[in-house]
């Protein structure tokens, strides 16, 4: 038996093999050892001279155990015994049935109802790379290509984009290191290595399966054929079949939605929040309306793909704005979906081989609703509900075929019988009214027996070893008549037959048995159907799934008073008493502050925004950016009027950290953000800059801070909101497009009150101490600050480093600040202050030694 598994574990190597043995999975060796470490089960031996590793779950609970050990991101294979041990001759014959990998999982009770589970592959040759998509239980297959000439930044973005839980790699992408340590290894993503004939486009393969018009979309394209036959190769061999519902294939561009990088995206807390990585606190969380698993799957890739085609845009804001004025309807259909199962993943199920009929049951209740649904928009207006209604299948003919054939209350089991109704098959008719009016017999049988032998006590039982036996009591065995066959002697009873129970036994049974395989034939039969039908399945769902999506804008808006934003192909950004559509929703007790935002490619084109920490300077600019962004997937806006001129990009810089692990500090982190987003962005584009600078010295900072706004200005010409606490920046507001604006703040004695409101000008002061002060400092050390603030005013150098204009004060236009004459004067100003009479030799040396440091 080891030999045996031993041959099998050869061939699948890179996975944790589930031997079948008995009524358990037995896993040996190293397997073992891992399966006893991540299950924490006992590990054991079997063969007490070899000692061979054990350890074994029980087969009935292994879903529990094969969860576990895909959301650790191990591979699994099912072997299974092929023969009933009590005929096998020699070893059982075993085989793998089954391998379940993170990225091909088809069990939904694993899955994240609200997010897709995507499976990768990644070709990479030189600088080009293929990549496609697939989620198995969806039936949806992406492909692209991208020529990547350095940091590989719009791959790893793509990568944020679909979050595949399992790559398929050749040789060349485990030896991109910025791959790996920016996702594979962030995110705990499988890796599954293939060699490079592994991705060799088949044509068959692919023909096979995709319609022909969307494979001519690859025509050339050989990194994408080749990630995608690779994907589909990839994908048959774990499900070991053909899979139907992988019918079309769609070839994207990256430029074809607005480009969020994975910062950003984090930053913004599009679909978790930023520290505790939850749903609530995110922008999914406050859209998120939806009535089913499909939708809110659709709403999650909206939010990730925002469109850049105003048409399109258009086209989902009037839908949102019909829905949104017609309550009555929104509120039927709102009721209609909330009876609608996941059909995209039944479909996928059902594809797979692993439905039952409950699941046809789901179903049948789901496309019950498509005529009532179909009828409740088919009066709309707007142009994509119209389309939404013409692509939504009624389904009369699935839905009275499930409608007669399965059982209301099915068992889980398609191969326990009751799955099918009376009515539908006339030989199940008649096996069942055999098997049943059988059942009876052998009552009336029990109650002659009792009344002839005068045993009260005599009864009819059956198992599985002996079939129906009479039971009698040894109180009563001088009853027992003489035609009475005596099978089984127990402590307190005996057991016996007849001739006539076995005749009628042998009716039962073997109507029962072939009950019970005649109604799962006939369950097979009907998905055969179903899956003829596999199509008009995934149409209808998309149709649903895109109806929730919008009725979920138009309830948000209705609940939370969004308006309709208006789209332009323009670069003005206007946006009246905007406000955060999740810290909104969040505030207790506090009154939300609206504020405006005026910003274009020409007169204001950056805005530097001042003001103390706490005064909501973060909030401002992220709102702004979320408000674009909800435009541009079709969503009303938290705020009075919004005025959107299309971005292709939105960039952030905001907040803090490090990356310790790869040796990366918070600065240079922030500096590779902050050059990312030089490099990327163009005039199109929006870009959020948050306390640039502030991870270095202050010079340093002020320094690089200074540079960046003007890179921007001259170079990049994007609409930037610059938020800093260096006020020298504020006098680039005399080049032409730069705007300052600060958070206005009420002082009262020494305290301070934050208005949140943002105006014009320039803040005066920065409000640390007091800041300290509301966070609950020791007052001593608040003293203290205090003390030392007014010493460091006085002591600093009042000279400003520009002129009069704002600008440094050398003449050469791309000069920055003059940070050697900065530091000089520190230094003379340090040498007046110090008092030579009341120093010792060794101070003097030290000090010394500090300011030869400081010129060096």
């Amino acid at each position: 038996m080891i030999k045996q598994y031993k041959e099998i574990k050869e061939k699948y190597k890179d996975y944790i093999l589930f031997f079948r043995l008995g009524d358990f999975y037995e896993m040996f060796f190293e397997d073992a050892f891992t399966a006893s470490r991540e299950l924490e089960i006992a590990l054991t031996s079997r063969d007490s001279e070899n000692k061979v590793p054990m350890a074994g779950i029980p087969y009935h609970a292994a879903d529990q155990y094969i969860a576990k050990l895909i959301d650790k991101g191990y591979k699994i294979a099912i072997c299974e015994q092929m023969e009933d041990p009590k005929l096998a001759r020699n070893i059982v014959k075993r085989e793998v049935v089954k391998i379940i990998t993170p990225g091909t999982v088809t069990d939904i009770n694993f899955l994240d109802e609200k997010k897709n589970n995507y499976l990768c592959t990644i070709y990479k040759s030189e600088n080009k790379f293929g990549l496609a998509f697939a989620d198995i239980l969806t039936g949806e297959f992406i492909t692209t290509e991208i020529s990547a000439e350095d940091n590989f930044q719009e791959v790893i973005n793509e990568l944020y984009k679909f979050s595949p839980t399992e790559c398929i790699v050749n040789d060349e992408i485990l030896n991109t290191t910025i791959l790996k340590k920016n996702y594979f290894d962030a995110n705990h993503c499988t890796l599954t290595l293939k060699e490079e004939n592994y991705f060799d486009v088949d044509f068959t393969l692919l023909s096979n399966n995709f319609d022909v018009d969307s494979l001519k979309a690859l025509e050339g394209r050989p990194f994408s054929l080749k990630a995608s036959c690779a994907c589909l190769k990839f994908l048959i061999e774990t499900q070991m079949q053909q899979l139907q519902h992988f019918n079309n294939i769609r070839y994207y561009e990256p430029s074809e939605y607005m480009i969020l990088d994975a910062n950003t995206k984090r930053s913004l807390e599009l679909t978790e929040s930023l520290f505790e990585r939850k749903r609530q606190g995110s922008l999914f969380w406050v859209l998120d309306k939806t009535q089913t698993a499909m939708g809110a799957r659709l709403l999650r890739k909206w939010i990730e793909q925002p469109l850049i085609d105003p048409i399109k845009i258009k086209e989902r804001l009037d839908a949102v704005e019909e829905l949104f004025e017609n309550f009555f309807k929104r509120e039927e259909l709102k009721n209609e979906l909330k009876n609608i199962y996941d059909l995209e993943r039944l479909t996928g199920k059902l594809v797979c081989g692993n439905v039952n009929a409950r699941d046809l049951l789901a179903i049948k209740n789901t496309i019950s609703r498509f005529p009532r649904i179909k009828n409740l928009i088919k009066d709309f207006s707007s142009k994509l509900i119209r389309s939404l209604e013409k692509q939504l299948d009624s389904l009369h003919d699935i839905f009275d075929l499930l409608d007669r054939a399965i059982n209301e209350d099915p068992p889980l089991s398609v191969k326990e019988g009751n799955i099918i109704k009376d009515g539908f098959d006339e030989n199940i008719d008649k096996l069942r009214k055999i098997a049943f009016k059988g059942k009876d017999f052998i009552a009336e049988f029990e109650a002659k027996e009792r009344e002839r032998t005068g045993i009260k006590s005599l009864k009819v039982g059956y198992n599985k070893v002996f079939g129906y036996y009479i039971e009698i009591t040894k109180a009563n065995l001088n009853l027992v008549p003489e035609d009475y066959i005596r099978k089984q002697t127990l402590a307190n009873a005996e057991r016996y037959i007849t001739e006539q129970l076995k005749e009628y036994e042998e009716m039962i049974l073997g109507a029962e048995e072939k009950l019970m395989e005649l109604e799962y034939k006939m369950f097979c039969e009907i998905k055969k159907e179903l899956l003829k039908n596999i199509n008009r399945f995934k149409t209808s769902a998309l149709s649903i799934a895109t109806l929730d999506v919008l009725l979920s804008f138009a309830q948000v808006a209705r609940d939370n008073n969004y308006v309709k934003p208006e789209i332009t192909t323009g670069n003005e950004i206007v946006i009246i008493e905007g406000r955060h559509p999740v810290v909104e929703l969040t505030l207790k007790n506090d009154l939300f502050i609206p504020n405006d935002t005026y910003i274009n490619c020409k007169d204001s084109m950056i805005s530097i925004i001042t003001g103390p920490n706490m005064a909501g300077k973060s909030t401002y600019l992220r709102q702004v950016a979320l408000i674009v962004l909800m435009s541009q997937i079709g969503s009303f806006v938290p705020a009075k009027k919004a005025i959107i001129g299309i971005v292709d990009r939105i960039f952030t810089r905001i907040g803090a950290y490090d990356n310790l692990a790869y040796g990366q500090s918070t600065f240079m982190v922030e500096m590779m953000e902050v050059a990312n987003i030089l490099k990327n962005a163009t005039p199109k584009s929006l870009i959020i800059l948050d306390e640039v600078g502030r991870g270095t010295s202050t010079y340093d900072g002020l320094s690089i801070a200074w540079a960046v706004v003007e890179y921007i200005h001259k170079n990049v010409k994007a609409k930037t909101l610059f938020a800093t606490h260096y006020h020298e920046i504020t006098k680039l507001k005399e080049l032409f497009g730069i705007k300052n604006y600060k958070v206005t703040v009420k002082e009262k004695g020494d305290e301070i009150l934050f208005l949140r409101k943002i105006i014009p000008g320039e803040a005066d002061k920065s409000y640390g101490i007091e800041v300290a002060k509301l966070a609950g400092l020791p007052k001593s050390l608040i003293k203290r600050a205090s003390e030392l603030l007014k010493n460091l005013e006085k002591s600093l150098p009042e000279k400003s480093y520009v002129n009069n204009s704002g600008l440094p004060e050398n003449d050469n236009e791309d000069s920055q600040l003059d940070l050697e004459k900065i530091k000089n004067e520190t230094i003379i100003q340090k040498l007046r202050d110090i008092d030579i009479n009341t120093m010792t030799p060794l101070e003097a040396l030290n000090f010394l030694y500090k300011l030869k440091m400081e010129i060096l």
